[in-house]
This record gives structure tokens, sequence and C-alpha cells, in this order.
């Protein structure tokens, strides 16, 4: 039960996020078809998945939850505003129901029963009219003993039960699922009259596999219910059982269509199917009778099946052949799409970060043998370890892509907070995602979630201004929020814009002085002065409201940034909004690296950022810009930033890296080629060193550092707008 409440918990979660995405889209189009049933598809197999189990108190919710969706869909109540909001309420509580199951209570404790019992007291007060809540509805089957099968002239089976053929696949028992767990949620639909188990398929002892089914219903089953409420209870194992469900006064043809359709012998069949009421003895020679005369004898005089209905169908000019043909693509789709979504399987994170570990692991014992066999100089050995590198380097690029996810599931779960926090502030606020595709590692979403709430949030809150406001400035009354997700440098970027107010820079410059943060008359550039928002207990709100004010979340915001090797950049225009970029690495776990000497220690330049390499003309030159190529390229030596003791070399030499979409150059002493790099946190105690973003081992056992591209680049054009700076203050003193 354990695994079956995991995998239900797993899969009800996604429903619950379908469900929300669709009442969020219902409230921008109220009659779509297509959304009305998409929610309650959702909300029907998280209740169905719920009566599998046995979890009453989730199904009991959740009932009158479909009860009220069900009337939606049916055009009997119409979607508004307030429903929709009652509704995601209603998500929430099953959301919060579904953690009650996983944290392995019996039932929810008392204030969240209360708090269901008070939104379902809405639903019945204002959409339900009455209709008792919590319970189901009673099914009321049709009056009939198991003895009232007639048969009239037509050729109609006249009996008021449904009959369903079902034959559970093999792996049903392996996937965690219990066959007759499903037969008592398909009671709570209606009556199972009667019901007969088949085990032709079971095998002889010595040969049967317990962890395989081989077991088969014919059921008699007295419902009110339509045709795809009862295939909605077989949901969950849809694609591993085999399913027929013929409607009450079938014709007896469609009884023998499905007799052939089944694996069983057809006389045996029909013998059950008699022994249930679904046929008289009269009907069933009938039947048989009829389907001998259908069949065709071949050249040795076997009767085989007739020619398909198709085939059929085309010979006697009813349909063209193209239709035919159209019919047996698009069912070939369908199968191939289903055979595909069976192929994906789910693995718990830990496993994969396990994995990731033992390649980290892979790569660096790589890295030692092939040191070692240039060492040896053997020819050979050389090659053979040059094989296994690129080996090594496809099983490091598979097992990183395994833990590649898509961040526009991140960005999706804003859709609600948008619209619940700005309906909050009495604001109207679109919000439109652009690069939802990029992906990027799966403990990088996971620990950015937070800080973009937090910038979300405040964007809403504090940048785009109340539709009146916007009005008097000329804007558009509807704000507009954006985040956009793309690849840069071999990072990731990640924008939140607004076109809000802007930053007021004398308000934060004022606000700075007063708490002694910065000195009066300090000139500061706008980046400087708008990264003083990150500081701890900054705030320039003038009243605090739920969502801000009290100076707490930007410096956590910046520090959970920082935690995962990237930074973040505020641009801003007064009256026109503001732009927050987060640059973060693709992964955390393993990269392409450019190993360099400077001294006696080695540095990791990631390759992603490494531009060109080349000599540094002038040795002991005291500039840190060069001319490349009529370009002015500043630079930074590696020595004078770590304070490297020794002698310099003869030839130092620049690489050229980009990050940021800014330029700069890292002088160095040695160039030592490309290095698949396990990148290792660095400690508390080294976590502000400046320029350094981690560590890694190399085959020799050594630990070198790994730099920090971006910060050195900043470093770089800090030093050149300095030295400039200075040039031109001895130029006007000497002028002067």
């Amino acid at each position: 039960m354990e695994e079956i409440t995991s995998v239900f918990v797993t899969e009800s979660r996604e429903q619950l996020e379908a469900m929300e995405a669709a009442l969020l889209q219902l409230e921008d189009s109220p009659d779509d078809a297509d959304i009305l049933g998409a929610v309650f598809r959702a909300a029907h197999t998280i209740k169905g998945g719920a009566g599998v189990i046995e979890c009453r108190f989730l199904v009991a919710f959740t009932h009158v939850v479909e009860s009220a969706l069900d009337k939606l869909r049916n055009g009997e109540i119409a979607a508004n505003t307030d429903l929709i909001a009652l509704l995601l309420a209603c998500s929430d509580h099953m959301g919060n129901l579904i953690g009650v199951l996983e944290a392995g209570a019996d039932a929810p404790d008392a204030d969240l029963q209360a708090e269901g019992d008070a939104l379902l007291a809405r639903l019945q007060r204002d959409w339900l009219s009455g209709e008792a809540a919590g319970k189901a509805e009673a099914v009321q089957p049709p009056a009939t003993t198991n003895d009232e099968v007639r048969a009239s002239g037509g050729g109609v089976v006249e009996t008021d039960c449904w009959h369903i053929s079902l034959r559970f696949g093999a792996d049903v028992l392996r996937g965690g699922m219990d066959p007759l767990s499903f037969l008592r949620y398909l009671g709570t639909l209606g009556s199972i009259e009667r019901i007969e188990t088949l085990a032709d398929a079971m095998p002889a002892a010595d040969e049967m596999d317990p962890e395989s089914c081989y077991l088969g219903f014919e059921i008699s089953f007295a419902s009110n219910a339509d045709k795809a409420a009862i295939e909605r209870v077989f949901d969950f194992v849809r694609d591993e059982c085999t399913l027929h469900i013929l409607p009450p006064r079938s014709k007896l043809a469609d009884y023998m269509q499905l007799m052939m359709a089944l694996p069983e012998d057809a006389m045996r069949l029909g013998e059950i199917l008699v022994r249930i009421g679904a046929l008289t003895q009269a009907e069933l020679d009938e039947g048989l009778r009829a389907q001998s005369a259908t069949c065709v004898p071949d050249e040795e005089g076997q009767a085989h099946a007739p020619a398909p209905l198709g085939e059929i169908l085309v010979e006697r000019q009813v349909v063209q052949p193209e239709l035919v043909e159209a019919a047996v693509v698009k069912q070939k789709q369908v199968s191939d799409k289903k055979a595909a979504e069976a192929r994906l399987i789910r693995i718990q994170a830990d496993k994969l970060d396990r994995l990731i570990d033992l390649v980290g692991e892979l790569v660096i014992a790589g890295a030692s043998v092939n040191l070692l066999a240039s060492r040896a100089g053997q020819a050979d050995l050389t090659e053979a370890t040059s094989i296994v590198s690129r080996l090594v380097e496809s099983i490091r690029d598979s097992a990183l892509q395994l833990r590649m996810v898509q961040i526009g599931e991140t960005f999706n779960r804003f859709n609600r907070v948008v619209r619940d926090v700005s309906r909050e502030l009495g604001k109207d606020i679109e919000l439109v995602i652009t690069g939802g595709e990029t992906e990027l590692d799966k403990s990088v979403v996971e620990k950015i979630g937070d800080p973009l709430m937090h910038l979300v949030r405040n964007a809403i809150d504090h940048g785009i201004e109340p539709p009146e406001v916007r009005a008097e400035r000329g804007k558009n009354p509807r704000g507009r929020l954006e985040l956009n997700a793309f690849h840069d440098s071999g990072s990731i970027v990640i924008e939140i814009v607004d076109d809000g107010g802007g930053l007021n820079r004398e308000k934060i410059a004022a606000k700075a002085i007063e708490r002694g943060l910065i000195q009066p008359g300090h000139t500061l550039s706008d980046q400087e002065v708008y990264g003083l928002i990150f500081e701890a207990g900054f705030s320039t709100a003038e009243q605090v409201s739920n969502l801000s004010g009290r100076g707490v979340g930007m410096d956590v915001v910046k520090r959970n940034i920082q935690s995962l090797r990237g930074r973040v950049e505020i641009s801003s225009t007064q009256g026109a909004g503001t732009r927050f970029s987060i640059r973060l690495p693709l992964t955390l776990a393993i990269i392409d690296g450019f190993l360099v000497g400077a001294g006696r220690a080695s540095y990791v330049i990631p390759l992603d950022m490494v531009v060109e390499c080349m000599e540094l003309e002038t040795q002991g030159n005291e500039r840190n810009y060069l001319n490349l190529r009529g370009e002015v390229l500043p630079f930074i030596r590696l020595r004078k930033l770590f304070e490297i003791p020794g002698e310099l070399p003869r030839r130092e030499n620049v690489v050229v890296v980009k990050a940021a979409g800014q330029k700069a150059g890292i002088v160095v002493d040695e160039l030592l080629g490309e290095f698949q790099t396990v990148i290792k946190p660095l400690g508390h105690l080294f976590r502000n060193l400046r320029g350094i973003g981690g560590s890694t081992i190399l085959g020799s056992g050594e630990v070198a550092l790994i730099l920090d591209v971006q910060a050195l680049a900043q470093l770089a054009a800090k030093g050149e707008e300095s030295a400039l700076t200075h040039n031109q203050t001895g130029r006007n003193s000497l002028a002067g």
C-alpha cells in the first residue's frame, strides 16, 4: 500500500497542477468545452485514485467538487470569478488532504476539516442548490431481478444492466495495483449484479509467476452512470487492461462480436454470458449459428473470420478507401502514442544524485589514469585511455541530461500567484512567460523557486502601479509582468521584468545614507545604488503591507542566488519599469573546464566562457588593458589578484573570456588544456572569496580552484575604469 500511495500522491499532485492551470485559463475562456473537460477529468481522476486506495476523506471532499464541475461542464451553472476563486481554494484544500494522506494520518485535523467543511458549505449553498455535501449520490439501479432477461424480435437483448468484460494485464500487480480495489470502486457507481472470474490464462503451477496477474472478469452491472464514467473507473490501469463495455439492451450481434474479440473459447464465454444473465441459451445458440454462417471457408475447407469492417464497407461502396486508410493511420498514431507514454518511467531524485556522484568520481579516476598513461609514454596505453575518456565524457553528458528539466514548470506556478496577489492589491496584471522550454539542472530549479517567488511578489507590490495611477501617467491600466529564460555563454539567464514605475535612485540613496550604508557625497553608479536594496533590513516602502515593507527578503534572495554560484543584476528606468536578471550555472555537478596555471597553483575556467587565448606581448607591462583587434580589452592578472609569490615566467598568456556580454582577459602563466571538471563546493570559510566559484580535484590528487569568470570580468572592468580616471586626473593636474 505504501508504494501504491506514493504513486497516487505523485500523480495526484500533477493532476492538481493541471487542474489549477485549466481553472486559470477558464477565467479568460469560461465557455471553452476543452478547458471545462480538463478540469473535470483532473478532479475525477483524483477521486478515482483515492477510491482505489480507500482514502475516504479525499473521496468525500472531491465528490462534491466533481458535482459542481459536472454542472459547470453541462452548462447548468456558469463560470464566473467567484466560482473559479472557490474552485481554486478547493484545489488547494485537495492538495492539503493529499498531504495528510502522504503523512500517513487517518484523517485531517480539526482545523483542516473545518476549512473543508466551510468550502463544501459554500459550494452547496451557492452552486449545488442544497445537494448533500461530502456524501456520494445514491445510485438507484433499475428494479430488475437476475432472471429478467428478455429477447425482442428485433435482435436486441432487453437487459437493464451494463455488461463489462475486463482482462487485467500481466504487469498490473508489479505496478502496485490491486485488481479487486477497482471492482470495489466500480460498486460506488452502481450495483454489481453478477460477476464471473476467469483464470483461463493461468499457467501450470511450476510455470506461474507470482508477480503476474492472470485474472479476467465478466460483470453484469446495474447503474445510471454513462459509459464514460464507467471507463474512468479504470483510468489508472487503462494501458494495463483490456476493457469492453456493452450498454443495456445491446444487440445480439454486439455480444457475438465481443465473444470473438476475447481470448477465451467462444463456447465457454457464451456459457458465462448465459450464467450472468446477459444472454439466454436460445440467444446464444442463435448467435453461434449466425456466426458460423458468416465465416468464410478457405481452400482447405476451414472457416475463418470475415474480412475487416473497413474492407467490407469499401466493397459495398459505403465509404471511400481514403477514409478507411486515414482511420487506420489515425488508429496507429494513437497506438504509437500510448506505446511511447508506456516507455516513460519515474525515478527517485536521490538515485539520480547517486548516479551523478559516481560519474563525478569516474571522471576524477579517469583523469588520474590519463596522467599515468602520459607519464608512461606508451602509445597503446595512451590511445586506450583516450577512448575511455571519450566514453566517460559521453556517460557524463547522458547522466547530466537525466537531471535537466524545463524551467517552464516553475514559471507556470506563478500564474496563480500573480492572479491572487494582484486581486488582493486591486491591480490588473498580465503575466507573460517566454523561454519556458529552457532546460537546466533539477537541483537548480528546486532552489531558485523561492527567490523567484519573492521577486515576483515584490514586482507586483512595489513595481507595478495601481490602475488609476497608470491611467494618469498615460499607461495601459493593465500592468505587464514578464518571466523570461534563455541560455547565454554556458549559463542560464532568468529575467523578471515589469512595466511599473521603476526604482527611485534618489530615494534609495537617501535611505542608504540615513541607515549609514553610504556616506553623504559619495558617488555611486546606478548598479551600486540599486544593489543596496539587497542589504538586510533595507526597505523604501512607506507602509508595511502583508507582502512587503519590513526589509526582509531581498537579502535572502541574493544569498540564495549566490549559494547557486549565481548573481543578480538590476536595471531600471524611472517611470518605465525594472528588470532583474539572474545568471545561474546550468549544472552544479560537472562542467567542461579549461585548465591554466599561475605560479605553482592550477585554476579552472569554464570552457563555455573561453573565447580565445593569446600571448601577452609586453612582459612587465603595468597596464591592465590591451588592444584586441581595435577593441579595448581589460584584463586581470591572477598572480596579482591572489598574491602568488615567485618570478614572472618568460611568457605570459591571456585567456579571453566572455560573461554577461562583457569581454575580459585573465593573465596566466601556463595553458594546460581542456579538463573535465567535477565541481566541489567550497566550505563556509571560503564562500566570500573574490573570483572563486568552487574547487575540483585533478588527476594528480591536487586541488584546483574554479574561477568565477563574471566576477573577474567585473573586477577587470573596474580596474580599467579606475586607471583611466587616475590618468585623466593626472593629466588635469599637469595642465593646471
